[in-house]
Protein backbone atom coordinates (compact mmCIF):
# COMPACT_ATOMS: atom_id res chain seq x y z
CA UNK A 1 0.00 0.00 0.00
CA UNK A 2 1.46 3.35 -1.00
CA UNK A 3 1.75 6.30 1.37
CA UNK A 4 -0.97 8.77 0.37
CA UNK A 5 -2.14 12.19 1.62
CA UNK A 6 -5.60 13.56 0.75
CA UNK A 7 -8.08 16.20 1.90
CA UNK A 8 -11.87 16.22 1.91
CA UNK A 9 -11.65 19.97 1.22
CA UNK A 10 -9.89 19.83 -2.18
CA UNK A 11 -8.58 17.34 -4.74
CA UNK A 12 -4.90 17.06 -5.59
CA UNK A 13 -4.06 19.82 -8.08
CA UNK A 14 -7.29 21.75 -7.52
CA UNK A 15 -8.10 25.04 -5.81
CA UNK A 16 -7.97 25.32 -2.03
CA UNK A 17 -11.32 26.69 -0.79
CA UNK A 18 -11.23 30.31 0.42
CA UNK A 19 -12.16 29.16 3.95
CA UNK A 20 -8.58 27.88 4.40
CA UNK A 21 -6.89 31.10 3.21
CA UNK A 22 -6.23 34.62 4.50
CA UNK A 23 -9.39 35.72 2.68
CA UNK A 24 -11.47 33.26 4.69
CA UNK A 25 -11.20 31.76 8.17
CA UNK A 26 -7.47 31.02 7.68
CA UNK A 27 -7.79 27.59 9.29
CA UNK A 28 -6.02 24.44 8.18
CA UNK A 29 -7.91 22.07 5.87
CA UNK A 30 -8.71 18.55 7.01
CA UNK A 31 -5.99 16.08 6.02
CA UNK A 32 -6.04 12.26 5.96
CA UNK A 33 -3.37 9.72 5.12
CA UNK A 34 -3.03 6.01 4.50
CA UNK A 35 -0.20 3.57 3.91
CA UNK A 36 2.14 4.64 6.71
CA UNK A 37 5.15 2.35 6.23
CA UNK A 38 6.21 -0.23 8.81
CA UNK A 39 8.90 1.10 11.12
CA UNK A 40 7.49 4.63 11.18
CA UNK A 41 8.08 6.25 14.58
CA UNK A 42 6.71 9.70 13.76
CA UNK A 43 5.31 11.83 10.96
CA UNK A 44 6.20 15.38 9.93
CA UNK A 45 4.17 17.82 7.83
CA UNK A 46 5.52 20.79 5.92
CA UNK A 47 3.25 23.08 3.91
CA UNK A 48 4.95 25.53 1.59
CA UNK A 49 4.56 27.68 -1.53
CA UNK A 50 7.45 27.57 -4.03
CA UNK A 51 5.90 30.33 -6.16
CA UNK A 52 6.53 33.32 -3.84
CA UNK A 53 6.17 36.13 -4.40
CA UNK A 54 5.12 35.88 -8.06
CA UNK A 55 4.63 32.57 -9.94
CA UNK A 56 5.95 34.23 -13.10
CA UNK A 57 9.20 35.04 -11.28
CA UNK A 58 9.47 33.02 -8.05
CA UNK A 59 12.22 34.10 -5.68
CA UNK A 60 11.63 31.94 -2.60
CA UNK A 61 9.59 29.16 -1.03
CA UNK A 62 7.23 30.53 1.64
CA UNK A 63 6.63 28.16 4.56
CA UNK A 64 3.02 28.03 5.82
CA UNK A 65 3.11 25.24 8.41
CA UNK A 66 5.66 22.99 10.14
CA UNK A 67 4.57 20.04 12.30
CA UNK A 68 6.59 17.11 13.60
CA UNK A 69 6.44 14.20 16.05
CA UNK A 70 2.94 13.32 14.86
CA UNK A 71 2.38 9.80 16.25
CA UNK A 72 2.44 7.07 13.57
CA UNK A 73 -0.96 5.70 14.62
CA UNK A 74 -2.63 9.06 13.87
CA UNK A 75 -4.22 8.99 10.39
CA UNK A 76 -5.61 12.51 10.05
CA UNK A 77 -5.58 16.12 11.15
CA UNK A 78 -9.03 17.67 11.49
CA UNK A 79 -10.05 20.97 9.98
CA UNK A 80 -8.64 23.81 12.05
CA UNK A 81 -5.85 21.76 13.63
CA UNK A 82 -3.41 24.14 15.25
CA UNK A 83 -1.18 24.39 18.28
CA UNK A 84 -3.93 23.75 20.82
CA UNK A 85 -5.63 21.00 18.83
CA UNK A 86 -2.78 18.76 17.70
CA UNK A 87 -2.52 15.03 18.35
CA UNK A 88 -0.82 14.19 21.64
CA UNK A 89 2.95 14.38 21.20
CA UNK A 90 2.87 16.44 17.99
CA UNK A 91 4.85 19.68 18.02
CA UNK A 92 4.87 22.82 15.91
CA UNK A 93 7.75 24.45 14.16
CA UNK A 94 8.08 28.05 12.99
CA UNK A 95 6.55 29.21 9.71
CA UNK A 96 7.69 32.19 7.64
CA UNK A 97 5.47 34.54 9.65
CA UNK A 98 7.83 33.64 12.54
CA UNK A 99 5.06 31.93 14.51
CA UNK A 100 3.82 28.43 15.09
CA UNK A 101 0.61 27.07 13.62
CA UNK A 102 -0.99 27.17 10.21
CA UNK A 103 -0.94 30.26 8.00
CA UNK A 104 -3.14 29.87 4.96
CA UNK A 105 -2.51 30.82 1.35
CA UNK A 106 -2.32 34.59 0.85
CA UNK A 107 -0.50 35.14 -2.45
CA UNK A 108 0.32 38.74 -3.37
CA UNK A 109 -0.06 38.10 -7.11
CA UNK A 110 -1.10 35.26 -9.41
CA UNK A 111 -2.10 31.64 -8.78
CA UNK A 112 0.29 29.87 -6.42
CA UNK A 113 0.81 26.17 -5.69
CA UNK A 114 0.76 24.93 -2.10
CA UNK A 115 2.56 21.67 -1.31
CA UNK A 116 1.37 19.67 1.71
CA UNK A 117 4.26 17.23 2.29
CA UNK A 118 3.88 14.45 4.84
CA UNK A 119 6.98 12.48 5.82
CA UNK A 120 7.11 9.07 7.51
CA UNK A 121 10.19 9.00 9.73
CA UNK A 122 12.09 6.28 11.57
CA UNK A 123 12.70 8.50 14.61
CA UNK A 124 11.12 10.98 17.01
CA UNK A 125 12.77 14.38 17.52
CA UNK A 126 12.74 14.89 21.28
CA UNK A 127 15.43 17.57 21.20
CA UNK A 128 13.84 19.89 18.61
CA UNK A 129 12.07 23.00 19.90
CA UNK A 130 10.10 25.10 17.41
CA UNK A 131 12.38 24.36 14.42
CA UNK A 132 12.20 26.21 11.14
CA UNK A 133 11.66 24.19 7.97
CA UNK A 134 15.43 24.10 7.20
CA UNK A 135 16.19 22.93 10.75
CA UNK A 136 13.56 20.18 10.56
CA UNK A 137 14.73 19.06 7.11
CA UNK A 138 18.31 18.85 8.40
CA UNK A 139 17.19 16.73 11.37
CA UNK A 140 15.17 14.48 9.02
CA UNK A 141 18.18 13.61 6.80
CA UNK A 142 18.65 9.85 6.76
CA UNK A 143 15.36 9.24 8.61
CA UNK A 144 12.75 9.54 5.82
CA UNK A 145 10.97 6.26 5.07
CA UNK A 146 8.36 7.71 2.70
CA UNK A 147 6.85 11.00 1.52
CA UNK A 148 3.28 11.77 0.47
CA UNK A 149 2.37 15.01 -1.30
CA UNK A 150 -0.91 16.85 -1.84
CA UNK A 151 -0.91 20.01 -3.96
CA UNK A 152 -3.53 22.75 -3.92
CA UNK A 153 -3.64 26.10 -5.69
CA UNK A 154 -4.97 29.52 -4.76
CA UNK A 155 -5.27 32.98 -6.27
CA UNK A 156 -6.74 35.98 -4.44
CA UNK A 157 -10.05 37.25 -5.72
Amino acid sequence: MSFKLVSKAFENGSEIPTKYTCQGEDISPPLEWTGVPAGTKSLALIVDDPDAPDPANPKMTWVHWVLFNIPPDVDHLPEGASDGHLPKGAKSGINDWQRTGYGGPCPPIGRHRYFFKLYALDTVFDQLDRPSKPQLLEAMKGHILAEAVLVGTYQKR
